[in-house]
């Protein structure tokens, strides 16, 4: 059997520093919990709930078999961006259900009166919502999308191009790439309109469900995130918008053990006992490189080039939250890794010393 014993060792010795109570003020040598903290005011508050988090946990599978655990892997915790992709996984199933039938099709065209409508935002759509090159102009929520813009995060490769919160001058609909939450959460917006349904009901019912997941499991909003929407039955309805993240408080809190069972699907071809969950062309094309950014795919980062996240494959493609949340797919190994609360300075140490006991696998 693979020893993982090294790799184990590496990360429950380098956690996040942030304290694992929210609301306590930072220890000696720790940051405040979250990420908020560095957005101009008056937006580097919490809108939505956080809570304790534990502390280095993860999992290991392959060949679709469980093959290390440590720290509470059944521990359900927030996973902060890793919900992006959930997102990302989400409009496969409108697709698969025929709501989305064309990506590239305006997000205005089948949803007028959300906030694509302007002269600017009219032409945006889905894929570049899904690749993060949308620009879209607006608030979200009370969420002006400037707070986000010139916003620099770890796994991106290219330099800071300005000061976070400045109001960057706005380039054509699929023309840029930029990192922005508040984009993030109109395209969760988008979504719960085309679905009629609360986003987290539908996760559930599509992706949890089919894969026998049972554990805790919530998706939250921010406390004044919600809107009406005209549900299935043609009733209008008060309905909770979730982020794709915890950037403001909310966003969805799942264990690392389930958290792995979701990515298997990627190896899987998005089958599960013979049900097809997600289309396998959707989640090739969640991995395949943006062009204007070749280290992203569909709310997931790539490692095409080989040095992003040194160890891994360059077909390797990962699901990413701050407080130091990853979420590996390797098909190179046919195994998917799991880490939570790792401090992001040693990711790379960690990959690295996974990816040398795989291939001794």
């Amino acid at each position: 059997m693979t020893d993982f014993h090294d790799a184990i060792d590496f990360a429950l010795a380098h956690e996040v520093n942030w304290p694992r109570d929210p609301l306590a003020a930072p220890g000696p040598g720790q940051m405040p919990f979250g990420v908020h903290h560095g957005d101009p005011a008056p937006w580097n508050v919490l809108r939505g709930p956080v809570q304790a988090r534990g502390g280095v946990s993860g999992v290991i599978l392959q060949h679709g078999r469980e093959v290390a655990a440590w720290g509470e892997p059944d521990r359900a915790d927030l996973t902060f961006s890793v919900a992006k992709t959930y997102l990302a996984l989400l409009a496969g199933v409108a697709y698969m259900r025929g709501l989305l039938p064309d990506v590239h099709e305006p997000v205005s065209a089948r949803l007028p009166g959300i906030g694509f409508d302007s002269a600017h935002n009219r032409s945006i759509t889905w894929a570049h919502l899904l690749e993060q090159t949308s620009e879209w102009e607006g608030n979200c929520f009370g969420l002006p999308d400037t707070v986000d813009r010139y916003r620099a995060v770890s796994h991106d490769p290219r330099p800071p191009g300005g000061v976070k919160g400045d109001a960057r001058p706005l380039c054509a609909p699929g023309s840029y790439w930029e990192y922005n939450d508040v984009r993030i959460n109109q395209l969760s917006l988008a979504l719960l309109h085309l679905f009629r349904q609360p986003l987290s009901e539908v996760f559930a019912e599509a992706i949890r469900q089919p894969l026998g997941l049972d554990g805790d499991f919530a998706w939250r909003g921010y406390d004044d995130a919600w809107t009406t929407v005209i549900d299935g039955a043609g009733v209008a309805r008060r309905m909770q918008s979730v982020p794709g993240g915890t950037h403001w408080g909310g966003g969805v809190t799942i264990s690392a053990r389930e958290q792995a069972r979701i990515a298997q699907l990627f190896l899987d071809g998005g089958r599960y006992v013979g049900r097809q969950i997600v289309s396998a062309a959707w989640l090739a094309q969640m991995t395949a490189p943006c062009a204007l950014a070749p280290f992203y795919g569909w709310l997931m980062w790539l490692n095409r080039n080989g040095t992003q996240f040194p160890g891994a494959s360059r077909e390797a493609s990962f699901m990413i939250g701050a407080g130091g949340h990853y979420v590996w797919i390797e098909p190179a190994q046919d195994a998917v890794i799991v880490v939570r609360w790792l401090d992001s300075a040693h990711a790379t140490g960690f990959t690295a010393r996974v990816a040398a006991a795989l291939r001794q696998s």
